[in-house]
This record gives structure tokens, C-alpha cells and sequence, in this order.
């Protein structure tokens, strides 16, 4: 996405972060709170540098959110927004469906969970398959049990987040990029926000800043638990002849302790088809690639406590995914659990993402939605998938919040 222009001098509410999540709440902002002016600061040269446009492009449906959590509610209803909002939008995407397959019968009740999750949450059209519903949707995946979720779809979510600047832009507001927030003073009246280009003083402002929440959040005053740690996900790219083996989405039943899903594949409405992620810790918040070392990010992570608990607790997990980050060949071999004619020359390296993982001081990998506020700024600490999924809805949550808690 294009730069954009010099930030205001002042403004009712900033917006920090220019990705998918601050961008729709600054929409909304717009859209809410007219004629309040709304400001976006983005840190990169472009809009959704990180995150936004380093994913598997999945539209969750909410299959494997704990009943009663933020993200259970948010995701159903933000996912059935975002086709509509796609559709209006003419945004390419596609309820392509998924399937969540069981090869043994040891995962038979971590199916069982998730089927239990997914129609407590009121994920639309859930349907339990045996062996030969599996192949009628997915004939080259072998399982003896599976979860279908037709909900489950694929979208260009940098597309999107374009999309939601428009709507920004449209509703009067500015939107700045190369402009990193670098201290925050919180006065009775405004909080100033000094920045590469000056600074910008507003009523409120409202922190989406992904991979640095944890850093912009002790800026203005804030606990510094929970951390942020960055985990790499890698992901391949199958060649044109073994694509065809997969005809939408196939992943694996999730170890429920871990908010990871598991290497799984996917098709998306370009034909092309992704095996991934690895979920490898790294040297740096934006280490796309492995040899990216930030001694800050290093220094952050090491001397977290929780990072050390945490440690202790996955070593026999970390040790797969430095395997599946060293030998890619592991990855295409733990795709072809599921289906098995896939052999490991039949994929090449496509991209990697970051995940902005929020671990507690005591080693918890923290898997819900997380706000703090400091005087007039409200700050989103960890917004994990189904971010980009339930962004309309997590925005208007958001400013829901924001509402309630500085009495607009």
C-alpha cells in the first residue's frame, strides 16, 4: 500500500498503527464520531507492512475459540461482516471451506472439543464427516474423522486493509506513514505523541501497533507484562501439478494448550496453494528472515521472565519447529500426514510471516484479546487471530471501549 501524507498538529482521536486492525477502527472512528477528526500514525514507509500482509489469508469462521471468550464472539460475527463488507467492496474472496482432520484415534476427542467449541460459539454449518465424507470433499486426504466448516474462507487481506484506508480517507481522515510514535506525555486534557515528523497532540488516542503493543504501551506508562515475542512462521508454495491435490482447505486437530494450528494447507482463490506455518521464536519483531537480528528484540525476549518459563515448559515443540525451519522437506512431510501423495520436492519457499505473540510473566502464551488504558489512551496489547478475520467487529469493540472508558 502507498505512502501517505505529513501527520496533523493536532486531532480529537490518533489512531497508532497503520495495519488492518487500526485501520478499521479508524474507520470506524469515522464512521462513529462524526465530526471528530481522526488521525492514523504508521511507523513504515507503507500501511500494512507486517502482519496485515504476511498471513495465510484465512477468514476464520471460529471453530476453536473457548465458548464465552472475546474472540469466540467477535470472530462469527466478524467474519460473516467481512464477506459482506468484501462483496460491497468487490474484494476478491471465497468461502472456500475447511476441513479439521483427525488421523488417529487419539485426536478423536480434540475433535470432539473443537465441534464442541464451534457450535457452542454458533460457527454456521459445522458438519462431522467420517472417512468417506473427507474424501468426497478433499478425495487425495486420508482421515478417519473430520470437522467441515464451510464458513472457513480465503481473502487478500492486504486488499482489505487498502479497502478500509479508502473508507478512512473518505470519512475525513489522515492517514501519515514513516511516522513512529516515540514518547508519549499524557496531560489532563491531551495526550502529545512525539513522532519522527514533530508531533501530534490528541484528545485520545487508540495504540494498534501489533508487534511493538507491548513497547508503545510502557511509552505511556503501562505494565510491561504481557511481552511481546515474535514467532516465525514460514510457508511454502506447492508447484502447479501437486496443487491439485488440494481442492480447498485441510488442517490439523490442534494441540488445545497452544495457540498455534498446526502445519495445514491452503488453496486460495488464485489456484495457488500453501503449506504452512512453522511457528519458530526469533531474533527480531519483523525477522522475516532468519539471519534478521535486532539487539532490542533479543534483549527484550531474553530478559522476560515468562520467556524462560515458556521455554521450559515447549522445549520438545521447539525442537520440531527449528527442524521444519531448517529442512523444509519436514513441512511438505507433516502436510502429507494428510495427504499423502505429496512428496517433499513438490513445494518451494513462498514467505514468512511474524506473529506478535503476548507472553505473561508467568510463561502463559496468552490466546484472547487484551486492552490496557493509560490516562487518555486506550492500548490493544495482543489482538491474535482472528484479528484480521473479525476486524470490523474487534473495531467496534474497540471503540465501544474507548467509548465507555473516556465517556464520549
Amino acid at each position: 500500500m502507498s505512502s501517505e501524507g505529513a501527520p496533523p498538529v493536532s486531532c480529537d482521536v490518533a489512531v497508532v498503527g497503520g495495519g488492518i486492525l487500526g485501520l478499521a477502527v479508524a474507520r470506524e472512528l469515522t464512521r462513529r464520531r462524526p465530526p471528530a477528526s481522526v488521525a492514523v500514525l504508521e511507523r513504515e514507509p507503507h500501511l500494512g507492512a507486517h502482519q496485515t500482509s504476511h498471513n495465510s489469508g484465512v477468514i476464520h469462521a471460529g471453530i476453536y475459540y473457548s465458548p464465552g471468550s472475546l474472540k469466540a464472539r467477535l470472530c462469527v460475527q466478524g467474519a460473516q461482516e467481512l464477506y459482506e463488507y468484501c462483496a460491497e467492496r468487490e474484494i476478491a474472496c471465497e468461502r472456500s471451506g475447511k476441513v479439521i482432520v483427525a488421523v488417529e484415534r487419539s485426536e478423536l476427542p480434540g475433535l470432539d472439543e473443537l465441534e464442541r467449541r464451534g457450535r457452542a460459539n454458533g460457527v454456521p454449518g459445522l458438519t462431522r464427516l467420517g472417512g468417506d465424507g473427507i474424501r468426497e470433499l478433499e478425495p487425495h486426504c486420508t482421515g478417519i474423522a473430520a470437522l467441515y466448516s464451510p464458513a472457513t474462507g480465503v481473502v487478500d487481506f492486504p486488499a482489505v486493509a487498502t479497502a478500509y484506508a479508502e473508507d478512512v480517507r473518505a470519512g475525513g481522515g489522515e492517514i501519515a506513514t514513516a511516522c513512529e510514535v516515540l514518547a508519549v506525555e499524557s496531560g489532563v486534557r491531551a495526550v502529545r505523541l512525539r513522532h519522527a515528523h514533530g508531533a501530534t497532540e490528541a484528545a485520545h488516542a487508540i495504540f494498534c501497533t501489533g508487534a511493538w503493543a507491548d513497547r508503545t504501551a510502557v511509552l505511556a506508562g503501562a505494565d510491561p507484562d504481557p511481552r511481546i515475542v515474535p514467532f516465525r512462521g514460514a510457508y511454502l508454495r506447492l508447484a502447479e501439478e501437486p496443487s491439485a491435490l488440494v481442492r480447498s482447505l485441510i488442517y490439523p486437530v490442534p494441540d488445545p494448550s497452544l495457540p498455534f494450528l498446526g502445519v495445514h494447507l491452503t488453496r486460495h482463490h488464485d489456484g495457488e496453494v500453501l503449506i504452512g506455518p512453522s511457528a519458530l521464536p526469533v531474533g527480531a519483531r519483523d525477522g522475516y528472515d532468519l539471519r534478521t537480528l535486532r539487539p532490542r528484540d533479543v534483549r527484550e525476549t531474553l530478559t522476560w521472565p515468562g520467556w524462560w518459563r515458556m521455554a521450559r515448559k515447549w522445549w520438545r515443540t521447539g525442537i520440531t519447529e527449528v527442524h521444519h525451519a531448517l529442512s523444509p522437506s519436514s513441512l511438505v512431510r507433516a502436510a502429507a500426514r494428510y495427504v499423502p501423495e505429496l512428496r517433499p520436492g513438490d513445494a518451494q519457499p513462498a514467505f514468512a510471516g511474524v506473529r506478535a505473540q503476548a507472553v505473561g510473566r508467568d510463561g502463559r502464551l496468552i490466546d484472547d484479546f487484551v486492552f490496557s488504558v493509560t490516562g487518555r489512551a486506550l492500548h490493544v496489547r495482543n489482538a491474535p487471530s482472528p484479528g484480521a478475520s473479525a476486524s470490523l467487529a474487534i473495531a467496534r469493540a474497540i471503540v465501544e471501549h474507548a467509548a465507555e472508558g473516556f465517556g464520549w
